[in-house]
């Protein structure tokens, strides 16, 4: 098929053409030197050979061609002229020989059946394009039938004939019940590629009333239903219930169980059959098999493998699928169905045929008058094509006779040619599956030379590195090119010089006394034209300390260095990337001008880490590992990422949808928190694996959406709190159909980058957005506010494409639309742009400047002419500077300040003067482009201010009544200094600030003695200058008098006096004693009739511990005592509160001498009742326990 190309103007299309040229003369894509040159027509859009139209929809049939001068157009239909004036429904564009056959207003498309073919014709020849056979698309209704239920024994076949209407293209089939469900369909039940729905075996389930076969015709977009089918499955059980019901109980019943059958070949039938394919195809074999259990399918080729890569199994791998068949894939392919009881297998013979396909295309010719050449046309198919030529649409045989040409089978010789020989040739190669029919044409030439590499163009390489000097040509007959260096050099000849075909002069070893201007110059018979170039040598890029290998414990600090040193006149950058990436964004990462540094490193820094240095002319690169080490942690529950998910399966594939299931992997004592899905397209990208979705870590499932044209594999990644796993083993390979291109190109932008051009940039579409093959993007672009029609241009693998010769500035529409193969991308939307920017003509009038105060000053300007802009208005700059400082008339550097002020604004504020000094400014218009002129400059002058704080204050020579005060005048006057000013006052020991005290001092004193003061005194000082403004800031300072002699002999620290040592010493012995007390008190302690109380109420952070082991032990009276009684408890008044604490003393007897400690615990002593038992009375009640001994010491 030829290839379709749109460009429907021929201002530019010449470029296309000029591609294609392979003869003697190349002519240089050079935009103005196109529009010049003649060039017989050439066809660069047509609809397809075969083209089915919707017969509710007017009929378009493309023919677009270029050439100089325009072409004109005229067409066949059915091999006789088809005159457009003589029928009204039928029009041809303007400018275009496209035809419109007007059906939406009473045609009918059947009456235009028919096959057309355009010829495109200027002074210079006729190209002629292919025969487009017309055909409406037909959609047409099912035949009415009688459908009779089928009833079917459980275990059986079952075949339910589609038989859908012939449409024209097929339709489509699918299978769905009542309720617009597609039926499932499995290894049992599935859908052949006639569109019947095949059951290996029929189960109960299988019962149902709504089985409807659906053919959907694309082209119209219509659906035609057939009527239900009724499958009716009767179950071994219900038969032998039916025959229970109508036997005696003494009959002997029961119908035969289900009964295994071994595999039988529902389609295709025999054990032989052949298929027939073209070559480019896709090749479709099918075996569906019926038997029980349920046959399963397996394809081999015999006497060969299946060719890898190409190869599918669908349906349940009932269908074979090989895409992009070639003759090497003619021969024997066998599918067996097997099940457990024995297996069937049928032999497809394939041939493989093939239409006409081209190995040598004929290309354009462009020759000098009395060159040579030829064109060739070669091509090859099954069976071998015949080739014929036509000149100018003609058959050669009876075309007007060239003296300059010979056909010789598959070629033509042209000797001696003339400008007269010019004309279209037409191949056509053809067989019994189809033709190929290629125009090209032969375009006699006689041009003098030019040079198209611009004058004075400056080149600039780096030291030891190949210059390439361009010296771009054209001429006819094809120019001899020579090189000269100097303006009054000789020809450049040698070793040291390589000079190229298309004039370009290469130094393969530049040096700097290579640098200097080239002449180049081209002359043939008709003409001579030089033009001159200029080479800058530059020193390399040097990386003079480069990055070092760190290992670096986690949590630290890791730096990487990279200092540099390049040609002065080159601006470097340097970045840093992580393992050929880069850098995280982590506020960790420090990038400085000539290191990286690493904060608080991690165990994911670890990796390499590259500083590249670019400039505009070369790059250099050096790159150093980190490695993050750390002391290996106490294994306890081992931790890690999970393993890898398999036995990944697709199943429901759809045109643009499959769904994808899994089996997790052990997860390693971390839960699994997400599965990543990954994908790779091996017909773009192989071992390319792309992001898909995710989804979370309890879903083993997913519906993925799909493109088209795209060889999916997929692959699961599981991932939890430790990290992400392995990928899986990647799944089966799915190819889905191509399609046209769903979206057009994104950020289409039309940005001019010289003053009179266009540059159309967009982002282009990635292989997979490309829906097909044959990717290409039509730019078309129009002047904004002008009746002008658009132009377009069509390119391929380009994001970029520059229109030259515009106006500049100027607004234009500009869109871009993908297309491929199977057609275009929706409509794009279009984008306004501009042409080139210049710099503004003219500088901002009318400045002025009004001084608001010392430091800051409002000034004005009136705003230029937006026409002599020239480009977008960004805004105005202030360039402004210091002139002198009028108190110190001494002049300094002048550091020029910038503000810039955005849109069109007419004023602005200069804040940040220095007071009292005289100013100068100028204010210049800012474009895209740059800067305009300079307003001339205005002056202007700031009054006085406030001073600075004094430069400093030292006080010296204390003594007891007085100090001594040096200070230095202020480092910014700012004005006419009139005065100091000091203020100080007295702090006591307490910081507490006394009486202060002010002197004026005049302006020309550096110095003060301060008499009078107070001996040993500290005061606080406060200086500042004034000018006749006001005081400037102030500068403090602290000073202390000395001290008296006499005075300082009575003042003697108390800590080393002998008094103060003793009595210390009498306290730490007392806290001694007082400690070893406690201790034997701790070690008599008594035992007590208290045990079960204790038992009940022990609080068991404080229970007596047993002096023989350590160990808790228990209360107990010497003449063993009865513990008291629960009774005991209960108050004289007979009354108990229930809010009342058990704890209470109550419970302990009468005794009174018990006290609570500060922690609420119980210390004391515990006593019963001496009246009664006075034999008690020799024993001691006073022991304390020894915790509540310790809990009295604290």
């Amino acid at each position: 098929m030829m290839k379709k190309m749109s460009i429907p103007t021929s201002k530019t299309s010449l470029v296309l053409f000029l591609c294609q040229i392979i003869s003697a003369l190349e002519v240089p894509l050079d935009s103005k030197l196109l529009e010049e040159l003649s060039q017989p027509p050439t066809i660069t859009q047509q609809s397809p050979k075969d083209y089915i139209v919707d017969p509710r929809e007017n009929i378009v049939i493309q023919c677009e061609a270029k050439g100089k001068p325009p072409p004109s157009f005229s067409w066949t239909r059915n091999g006789t002229h088809f005159d457009i004036d003589k029928d009204a429904q039928v029009t041809m564009k303007p400018n275009s020989g496209t035809l419109v056959i007007n059906i939406m207003n009473g045609g009918k498309a059947e009456a235009y059946e028919g096959v057309y073919q355009c010829t495109a014709r200027n002074e210079r020849g006729a190209a002629i394009s292919n025969n487009i056979v017309i055909r409406p698309s037909r959609s047409p209704l099912w035949t009415k039938e009688k459908l009779e239920p089928n009833h079917v024994r459980e275990g059986d076949s079952l075949v339910l004939h589609c038989r859908p209407p012939v449409g024209l293209p097929p339709p489509i089939i699918f299978w769905m019940d009542n309720a617009f469900q597609r039926l499932p369909q499995s290894e049992r039940v599935s859908q052949g590629l006639n569109g019947d729905l095949y059951f290996s075996n029929v189960q109960p389930e299988d019962t149902r009333e709504d089985y409807i076969c659906y053919a959907r015709f694309n082209h119209t977009q219509t659906i035609q239903q057939k009527q239900p089918i009724s499958v009716k499955v009767f179950s071994m059980d219900s038969l032998n219930d039916t025959i229970a019901a109508n036997l005696s109980d003494t009959d002997i019943y029961g119908a035969k169980p289900v009964t295994e059958r071994q595999p039988v070949l529902l389609t295709p039938t025999g054990s032989t059959s052949t298929k027939v394919e073209l070559r480019g195809n896709v090749l479709l074999l099918e075996c569906i098999a019926a038997g029980l259990p349920t046959p399963v399918i397996r394809w081999i080729k015999e006497g060969g493998e299946l060719p890898a890569n190409r190869t599918f199994f669908e349906n349940f791998k009932k269908t074979l699928k090989i895409i992009d068949v070639s003759e090497a894939d003619s021969g024997n392919y066998k599918c067996t169905a097997r099940n457990t009881l024995g297996s069937v297998h049928h032999v497809i013979s394939v041939t493989v045929k093939a239409a006409p396909y081209w190995i040598t295309a004929p290309r354009n010719l462009v020759l000098s008058p009395g060159e040579d050449g030829t064109l060739i046309c070669r091509a090859n198919g099954n069976p071998k094509p015949s080739i014929s030529w036509l000149a100018n649409g003609v058959p050669i045989a009876i075309a007007p006779e060239d003296p300059s040409r010979k056909v010789d089978g598959d070629t033509i010789i042209f000797s001696h040619v003339q400008e007269r020989s010019s004309a279209v040739y037409q191949c056509n190669a053809s067989n019994e599956y189809g033709y190929l029919l290629a125009n090209a044409f032969v375009n006699v030439l006689a041009e003098p030379p030019r040079i198209l590499t611009p004058a004075n163009k400056l080149y600039q390489v780096i030291a030891d590195s190949p210059a390439l000097l361009d010296c771009a040509y054209f001429g006819s007959p094809k120019p001899e090119i020579e090189w000269f260096k100097g303006v009054k050099g000789s020809i450049l000849r040698g070793n040291e010089y390589v000079f190229h075909d298309n004039g370009t002069l290469e130094i393969p070893v530049a040096q700097k006394n290579s640098a200097g201007t080239y002449t180049c110059v081209a002359r043939n018979e008709l003409g001579k034209i030089q033009n001159e170039v200029h080479l800058e040598i530059k020193d390399p890029t040097m990386i003079i300390k480069q990055p070092e290998y760190k290992v670096i414990q986690r949590y630290g600090q890791a730096s990487f260095e990279c200092i540099i040193k390049h040609d002065s006149t080159l601006l470097p950058t340097v970045t840093w990337l992580k393992d050929n990436d880069e850098l995280p964004d982590d506020e960790r990462f420090l990038v400085g001008k000539d290191n990286l540094t690493i904060m608080n490193v991690t165990d994911k820094d670890d990796g390499t880490y590259t500083c590249i240095v670019n400039t505009t002319l070369d790059s250099v690169s050096a790159s150093a590992v980190l490695t993050v080490v750390a002391a290996p942690p106490t294994p306890a529950i081992i931790y890690a990422r999970p393993n890898p998910p398999f036995d990944l399966e697709l199943t429901g594939q759809l045109e643009r949808s499959v769904e994808l299931s899994w089996i997790p992997g052990d997860e390693n004592n971390s839960p699994i928190t997400n599965f990543v899905i990954e994908y790779e397209d091996a017909l773009h990208e192989p071992g390319v694996w792309h992001y898909q979705t995710e989804v979370p870590g309890t879903q083993t499932t997913v519906q993925l959406k799909l493109s088209p044209y795209v060889n999916y594999s997929f692959r699961v990644i599981a991932v939890n709190k430790i990290g992400r796993s392995q990928p899986s083993e990647p799944s089966e390979q799915y190819l889905t159909k191509s399609a046209s291109p769903d979206e057009n190109p994104a950020n289409v932008q039309g940005i001019g980058s010289e003053p009179d051009n266009l540059v159309i940039t967009w982002e282009p579409l990635k292989g997979f957005q490309s829906n097909g093959p044959g990717l290409q993007y039509k730019v078309s672009w129009r002047q904004k506010d002008v009746d002008d029609e658009w132009t377009s241009v069509i390119v391929a693998n380009v994001s970029k494409y520059i229109v030259s010769g515009t106006p500049t500035f100027v607004p234009y529409e500009v869109k871009v639309q993908a297309l491929n193969d199977l057609g275009y991308a929706p409509e794009p939307s279009e984008v306004i742009g501009h042409s080139g920017e210049d710099l503004p003509m003219v500088a901002p009038g009318n400045v002025q400047v009004h001084v608001i105060n010392s430091t800051l000053a409002k000034v004005h300007w009136d705003p230029v002419p937006l026409k002599t802009v020239r480009g977008h208005l960004q805004g105005y700059k202030v360039y402004y500077w210091k002139v002198q400082s009028l108190s110190r008339r001494s002049r300094r550097h002048v550091e020029k300040k910038i503000l810039t002020f955005r849109g069109n604004k007419t004023f602005g504020m200069l804040p940040g003067l220095e007071p009292y000094s005289s100013y100068k400014l100028n204010v210049r218009v800012v474009n895209g482009k740059g800067e305009g002129p300079a307003s001339p400059d205005k002056v202007f002058k700031t009054p006085e201010g406030v001073p600075s704080s004094p430069s400093f204050l030292k006080i010296t020579n204390p003594t007891l009544d007085s100090l001594t005060l040096e200070w230095g005048s202020p480092t910014h006057p700012n004005g006419v200094l009139t005065s100091y000013t000091l203020k100080f006052q007295p702090i006591n020991n307490t910081h507490e600030l006394g009486p202060l005290v002010e002197i004026r001092i005049p302006a020309n004193e550096s110095s003060l003695i301060l008499k009078n003061l107070n001996y040993s005194t500290r005061y606080k000082f406060y200086f500042n200058a004034q000018t006749s403004v006001g005081s400037g800031s102030q500068i403090t300072e602290e000073a202390v008098t000395i001290m008296d002699e006499a005075m300082a002999s009575r003042q003697v620290d108390i800590a080393t006096q002998g008094w103060f040592i003793g009595l210390m010493c009498a306290v730490a012995l007392l806290i001694l004693i007082l400690l070893i007390v406690c201790f034997i008190r701790r070690n008599k302690g008594g035992k007590y009739p208290v045990k079960e109380k204790e038992d009940a109420h022990a609080d068991p952070e404080i229970q007596p511990m047993k002096e023989d082991d350590g160990t808790f032990g228990e209360y107990s009276d010497a003449e063993d005592h009865k513990p008291l009684k629960k009774g005991s408890r209960t108050p004289s008044d007979r009354t108990v509160k229930k809010e009342d604490s058990d704890d209470s003393l109550v419970d302990y007897g009468e005794g009174v001498n018990g006290q609570f400690n500060e922690d609420g615990s119980f210390i004391g002593q515990y006593s019963g009742k001496k009246e009664k038992e006075p034999a008690e009375g020799n024993e001691s009640s006073e022991a304390p326990s020894p915790v509540n001994a310790m809990n009295s010491f604290v």
